[in-house]
């Protein structure tokens, strides 16, 4: 596990984040089912080995026509919710 420490000068607050790498490939087929409902959260292995479930909203951004390839940064805040997800690679 990662940890990313992000400075708040606007209220002086200090929020740790935790960050967890995973490698995605998921088709197109597959994640046409998030659009017809029956998909709402994904599951996958962090490259360390954890298990970590996240909503599959998250990876609208990243859908190309062959689906969702790539090595992905996700965020979460001190209280596991979800803060940013940014692909690698």
């Amino acid at each position: 596990m990662h940890w990313i420490i992000v400075l708040c000068l606007s209220n002086k607050r200090v929020i740790f984040l935790k960050s967890i790498i995973v490698d995605l490939s998921i088709s197109t087929e597959e994640f046409q089912r998030l659009y017809e409902g029956n998909v709402k959260t994904v599951f996958a292995h962090s490259i360390d080995g954890r298990s970590i479930r996240f909503p599959a909203g998250i990876l609208r951004p990243f859908v190309l026509h062959s689906g969702i390839r790539g090595r992905f940064q996700i965020d979460f805040d001190e209280d596991n919710r979800f803060q940013s997800i940014n692909r690698l690679g």
